[in-house]
């Protein structure tokens, strides 16, 4: 084997490895096939990588063989539940990765369960980086997706070739800290959707323009990332997903409800973020939660009788 770290990555030599082509992981496939590199993909539904594989990518039929014929192997999946199945049990990906061999999971998951991962693969002699991502589906299909790097530094960094691709990635820590900045990080997001969201309401019953009133305010310090990704989709009624409304269930879920035995300290009061849980767990009941999280407007719209 040549190419597993520390051995320098390139688009000649490394093979990636890639679990998980829904909106997100299809998009960041894609760059990478574009980059140059070699990538091999599964699915459990194989019809789903009819478009990978016309860009180039190999379809194999299980996940213990992408690993074996893997440098890399990403993954973009749903939930911790998933991550844990396909890295850890029997067959999964640390079964039949080389040493030397990288795991990067992209996915919203638990940090606990990163370093639970963390560990595992540094007792193959492997290595795991916990590198969720924040930039919905244009910022995956743009390149521009803010990549949250938890686990060795220098494992991080030697990564950069292929994190250069999909956005910029930004250090935060051992593992388990990449997933912990990406849980912090959707506190934020869903506080400035749910103001979108009731300011829009409210814009529209004054009689305002909703077109307008973003052009207005979107200057100012009412101004958003959320704003610019989100704004004239939620007056468009266009709640294609970048990630689902149910994700951001789960990821507040992790801020809010999940103690993990023995970290009690870790524990925060989070009044807002349980808030617009609740109000996300109402889009999932609604059946919305297939929405994009700008659908979240829907539920302020229900509450106002619209």
């Amino acid at each position: 084997m040549e190419t597993p770290y520390p051995n320098p990555i390139s688009p000649t030599k490394t093979r990636i490895g890639w679990i998980g082509i829904g909106v997100m992981g299809a998009a960041m496939a894609t760059r990478l096939l574009s980059a140059g590199y070699s990538v091999t993909i599964y699915a459990r539904s194989p019809s789903k990588a009819l478009d990978l594989q016309s860009k180039g990518a190999l379809l194999v039929n299980s996940v213990l063989e992408l690993a074996q014929t893997s440098d890399i192997v990403f993954t973009m999946v749903g939930h911790p539940s998933d991550v844990r199945q396909n890295v850890l049990d029997d067959n999964g990906i640390l079964q039949g990765l080389n040493p030397g061999g990288v795991i990067v999971d992209t996915t919203s998951s638990h940090p606990a369960l990163a370093r639970n991962i963390f560990t595992a693969a540094r007792a193959k002699g492997c290595w795991a980086v916990d590198a969720p991502v924040s930039g919905g589906d244009i910022g995956a299909r743009d390149g521009k997706l803010a990549i949250f790097g938890g686990g060795d530094e220098g494992v991080v960094n030697w990564l950069l070739p292929l994190f250069e691709v999909l956005g910029k990635v930004t250090y935060v820590g051992e593992a388990g800290c990449g997933q912990s900045c990406k849980i912090a990080n959707q506190i934020p997001i869903s506080a400035n959707l749910m103001g979108l969201s009731e300011g829009l309401m409210f814009a529209e019953r004054a009689g305002l323009d909703t077109k307008k009133f973003l052009e207005a305010v979107r200057g100012g310090a009412a101004g958003s990332m959320a704003m610019e990704l989100f704004g004239e989709r939620m007056i468009g009624r266009d709640f294609r997903p970048g990630g689902y409304a149910e994700y951001m269930v789960k990821d507040l879920g992790m801020a809010v409800d999940i103690v993990e035995e023995g970290e009690d300290e870790r524990v925060v009061v989070l009044p807002g973020a349980a808030l617009i849980k609740q109000l996300f767990s109402a889009m999932v009941a609604n059946g919305d939660g297939k929405f994009g999280s700008q659908g979240l407007i829907s539920v302020i719209e229900r509450l106002n009788g619209k």
